[in-house]
């Protein structure tokens, strides 16, 4: 019989989301590339106004990406006009606030508002992620000490420890409903998952 016995354990620990991160912008048209700029340019602050009028700190509050393309006719060989976008990245820490600041972004941007992505996340995940390491680590001796009774045998120290890294955390979206002047955000859970495997002696 081996002198070990390995086996692996997986845990989970589930909180509350407390952050809301969205991916918010404008896409504007211009006859040329200064009006196209100057209006996105100007309806995206807008948007940055909006968010800190919300209570959204200058570090929650970032520009992604800004530029600017040409509109084709239909064969594709004249430039009929110009498109400018800029996007931003808002975190908002109190997620009471989000369905008013949404409203309040279609409210500035009016139709050339674009909203890429809502999401939820956890601001601190140590917390959490240590519990699931908890969990992970005694699932694995419940299944060693079963495997120890069943061969007749006794668990000794643990030999070897292994995280096994994982692909982030999985949190379970919450369901997103948005209307033109009741937008709400239902919180849900966001539940983090830890594997370790770990080896035991024979006592």
């Amino acid at each position: 019989m081996s002198s070990h016995l390995e086996v692996s354990g997986t845990g989970r620990a589930s909180a509350v989301p407390d952050v809301v991160r969205l991916q918010v912008g404008v896409r504007v048209d211009g006859d040329d590339v200064s009006s196209a700029l100057a209006d996105a340019g100007s309806r995206a602050a807008g948007l940055a106004q909006a968010a800190r009028d919300h209570g959204v700190g200058a570090a929650d509050l970032r520009t992604t990406d800004t530029g600017v393309h040409p509109r084709h006719d239909r064969e594709g060989t004249t430039v009929v006009g110009y498109t400018a976008y800029q996007n931003l990245s808002v975190t908002v820490r109190d997620a009471s606030l989000v369905g008013g600041l949404v409203d309040a972004f279609a409210g500035v941007a009016g139709n050339a508002l674009t909203i890429d992505h809502i999401g939820l996340d956890v601001a601190d995940p140590e917390p959490l992620l240590a519990r699931a390491r908890e969990a992970a680590f005694a699932d694995a001796r419940r299944k060693a000490e079963q495997y120890a009774a069943l061969a007749g045998r006794e668990l000794g120290k643990v030999r070897d420890l292994c995280d096994v890294v994982q692909g982030g955390p999985q949190p379970r979206m919450a369901m997103m409903a948005m209307r033109a002047a009741d937008t709400s955000v239902e919180l849900g859970e966001h539940t983090v998952t830890a594997t370790v495997v770990v080896r035991w002696d024979w006592k």
